[in-house]
């Protein structure tokens, strides 16, 4: 593979993409009734006015089964892979991850789907690996979830050195591992450029995994003060271990002309309407299974789950959200995804009164 010119690596601009576009109701657990419909024509409806305002990146959530409740969260899911693929076709600039699970997804089948996608986009794809967490997907797949970290990411490790051998290799080889047993495998074809890898990772074992072979950490911000330290460390810890890797994070949008237009309509939304039995569910799942957020925030985590699955709020007037992206910046964090509780119905305003600040302090380029 060739160095990259992918935007994804570029250091002069904070990263924005967008999550869980593919999910029923994004990332906001609520039962408004225009809370987001994840149809394919809303998402490419989406990713058209993204590419178009030179946002970088659009990152998927792979789910198998909802957190139920009464909207039955995340129960309609477009599968990430086959979605990367219709949006890469009809878009120009931005990039597209795959979210990928690696228990659920054969490597030398990955592998090849990903060097198509490279070649459909000119370079634009992402992978994003799941090493898996969360039980109840594992049983509706007639699958076991190891109860350790330790083998979870020793076979995801695995599973990514197939694939790197995969897209390194030029000769058919064998493959004798404790997980796979591949006999003359070769993957034609490669892809051209080098792909961002990115990798959520809560465990002392998913951040080895993901200062060993990702580009990019993906982590909560519970607040800036407290992230800088966590992001310093973590870069540190991949210093160490003779890579770089930059650290990105998620928040949710609520931006209004007005900060009481903005905290009136995130209070209907992920208070008065939030569906707090699928809140729960999903709490419950990531205590139980995961370790993305701290435990001692417990509390706190439960409102933003419901407001934005946990991500780092960024409520109020143009100029406050900006200044909240302006302190992720300076917390150290490369990038931050974005949701909205309706993508394509709120995200113009966001581009027309929020990246203009963001150009204007230095952290975005001007790129419409």
């Amino acid at each position: 593979m060739s160095s990259s010119t992918n935007r994804m690596f570029e250091p002069d601009s904070f990263l924005l993409g967008t999550f869980a576009s593919n999910c029923s109701s994004g990332m906001t657990v609520t039962k408004v009734p225009d809370r987001w419909d994840n149809s394919w024509a809303n998402n490419l409806r989406l990713a058209k006015l993204l590419d178009d305002a030179g946002i970088d990146f659009m990152l998927p959530i792979a789910r198998w089964i909802g957190y139920g409740g009464e909207t039955n969260f995340h129960g309609s899911v477009l599968e990430t892979m086959t979605w990367a693929a219709g949006l890469l076709a009809q878009t120009r600039a931005i990039n597209v991850f795959a979210t990928i699970h690696t228990v659920a997804n054969h490597p030398v089948v990955v592998a090849k789907q990903l060097a198509t996608l490279d070649q459909i986009s000119g370079g634009r794809v992402g992978l994003n690996i799941v090493a898996g967490w969360n039980k109840p997907e594992y049983e509706a797949l007639g699958l076991n979830l190891p109860d350790d970290h330790e083998t979870r990411y020793g076979y995801a490790q695995e599973w990514f050195d197939v694939v790197t051998a995969l897209w390194s290799r030029t000769e058919s080889f064998d493959w004798e591992g404790r997980y796979f047993k591949l006999k003359n495998v070769l993957s034609e074809p490669r892809p051209s450029t080098r792909l961002p890898i990115l990798n959520a990772a809560g465990s002392e074992q998913g951040r080895k995994f993901a200062v060993r072979n990702a580009n990019f950490l993906f982590t909560p911000a519970i607040d800036p003060a407290r992230s800088k330290h966590e992001v310093a460390a973590l870069k540190e810890q991949a210093t160490i271990s003779g890579r770089s890797v930059d650290v990105l994070t998620f928040a949710h949008v609520v931006c209004r002309p007005t900060e009481r237009e903005a905290k009136e309509y995130l209070q209907y939304c992920a208070q008065t309407h939030a569906d707090w039995d699928a809140v729960d569910n999903l709490v419950r799942l990531q205590f139980a299974h995961a370790q993305s957020f701290p435990h001692d925030m417990l509390a706190l985590i439960r409102d933003r789950m419901a407001a934005g699955h946990g991500g780092y709020p960024l409520t109020g007037t143009p100029e406050q959200v900006a200044e909240g992206i302006i302190s992720l910046y300076e917390a150290g964090f490369r990038g931050t995804t974005l949701s909205f509780v309706d993508y394509v119905e709120e995200f113009p305003y966001f581009r027309d009164n929020v990246l203009p600040i963001l150009e204007a302090h230095g952290i975005r380029r001007a790129q419409r």
